[in-house]
């Protein structure tokens, strides 16, 4: 008969006081950061159950945190089975550290190499968000502010405090960031192309993967677009998001008849074909620069993050060609 070992994450009540800077998430949000790696379905369970309880009531995994509010935290058993795998990519966790372009106390800014989701979802057990939580273990609080997808590599936003996230995403909603990226595309891109408006609809395949086409019964959305650099049958563009849908540059190059080298959703193959044979195993697209408002400082903030050197080698070979 094997018996299950279980560990404990949290071997005693504890009772724990909501700050300012906690306040406004949501409980189940807040346990799953504060007990790690306990399962979601746990977490529910014990809300549920009543065992967690917020200024001695019961509350739902819905109810958002006050300043002030006192929470009361069960020990938590973890089976083994049940725990979260702990990622074992050290070597990875370890290179992220050489990735990191700007820290301070309030932000911490990446510039995340392609092939690296930026958290662990989708059957994927490590992220950059649990990489930067392995590596600065100290660290009470790390959120990502807005995200890039896996094959996209350059500039990540991650707020160290929760006042910092909310400040940001104020100035995402009402669109005073500024963020720049360099594509490669199929073609001579059209100088008169400057702005591409196309309403963005997503559709979840029933593998989970996601596909985005554009529709009219869409999200409206916006890209502006402008030549960097033009080679004998590619073009590199710059794109300025002012929208931020889910692969919006993507679809928005390819429905200019433009679409962005080794894109496995949304490329073309013939192209593909080429810009391997050069060398290319990337997606070549790459948040570039950014420009914001520190939230602390309120001074403008405007990074950049250079190329890696296997993206910066294709395109001298593209000169090379003209």
């Amino acid at each position: 008969m094997t018996t299950e070992s279980h560990h404990i994450i949290n071997a005693s009540v504890k009772m724990l006081n909501i700050s300012e800077d906690e306040a406004g998430q949501r409980i189940d949000n807040y346990l799953l950061a504060k007990l790690k790696g306990v399962p979601k379905s746990l977490i529910y369970r014990i809300v549920r159950k009543g065992e967690v309880r917020v200024n001695k009531g019961r509350i739902k995994p819905e109810y958002k945190l006050q300043a002030g509010d006192v929470v009361r935290v069960p020990p938590v058993r973890v089976s083994e089975k049940e725990q979260a795998p702990v990622s074992t990519k050290l070597n990875k966790v370890a290179q992220l550290e050489q990735h990191i372009i700007f820290e301070d106390d309030c932000l911490l800014v990446l510039n995340k190499p392609s092939g690296i989701a930026v958290h662990g979802g989708s059957g994927l057990s490590f992220g950059v968000i649990e990489g930067l939580r392995a590596l600065r273990p100290e660290a009470r609080f790390l959120e990502l502010v807005h995200r890039l997808d896996r094959d996209t590599s350059g500039i990540l936003l991650v707020a160290k405090k929760r006042s910092t996230l909310r400040h940001l995403h104020e100035q995402l909603r009402i669109k005073t960031v500024q963020k720049d990226y360099l594509a490669l595309v199929r073609g001579q891109w059209q100088s008169h192309v400057k702005v591409v408006q196309a309403p963005l609809l997503k559709n979840e395949l029933a593998s989970g993967e996601r596909i985005v086409k554009v529709s009219e019964q869409g999200k409206p959305s916006e890209t502006r677009f402008s030549i960097e650099e033009r080679y004998a049958n590619a073009t590199l563009v710059k794109a300025s998001p002012i929208t931020g849908r889910t692969h919006q540059i993507r679809v928005h190059t390819l429905h200019a008849g433009h679409p962005i080298a080794l894109d496995d959703k949304y490329g073309d193959k013939n192209f593909d074909a080429e810009m391997t044979a050069l060398g290319l195993n990337r997606l070549f697209l790459h948040a570039a620069s950014i420009r914001f408002e520190h939230p602390k400082t309120g001074e403008t903030l405007r990074l950049n993050a250079p190329l890696d050197e296997k993206l910066k080698a294709i395109l001298k070979k593209l000169r090379e060609q003209k």
